[in-house]
């Protein structure tokens, strides 16, 4: 990984850490495969300290623009496919 997560200095210490737990959970899915509770777990957070859509969107936009990974498509892919264990894209 050669670049850096998008993160607000808005954020506390253990907010800033849920965040980047999440882009890696994201990141997993797309390299390995994750589960798919595990992923979820990670998104409430990220709702937490994200809660405004227009918010979500502009950092998963500045997520895939440097990572090349979409938090639209990896969260949409485990919400609509309940019956999963592992998500894998």
């Amino acid at each position: 990984m050669d670049y850096q997560y998008p993160i607000s200095l808005d954020w506390s210490t253990e907010e800033t850490v849920d965040v980047i737990k999440f882009f890696e959970c994201i990141e997993k899915a797309y390299e390995k495969g994750i589960d798919r509770i595990q992923l979820m777990n990670a998104y409430r957070r990220f709702k937490e300290i994200v809660p405004s859509k227009a918010e979500e969107k502009t950092i998963g936009n500045e997520f895939e623009e440097v990572s090349g990974y979409s938090t639209y498509r990896v969260i949409k892919k485990a919400k609509t496919s309940e019956e999963l264990h592992i998500v894998k894209m």
